[in-house]
């Protein structure tokens, strides 16, 4: 399979493209984020948005 081909994603923390990668071919559609950095990140940025929207409100 050639890179152009491959199927990609946007990154759910960081808003980042990515594609599919070789180690994700049996949980493509359970793979939400880029990295395990984004993965540790997750809850710092649900925190974030959930004190943005409590001072909108």
């Amino acid at each position: 399979m050639s890179k152009p081909k491959l199927a990609s994603k946007v990154c759910v923390v960081c808003l980042r493209p990515f594609s599919w990668r070789k180690k994700w071919r049996r949980d493509w559609e359970q793979v939400r984020y880029c990295s395990k950095r984004c993965s540790g990140q997750r809850k710092q940025v649900n925190h974030g948005l959930l004190n943005n929207e409590k001072e909108a409100v």
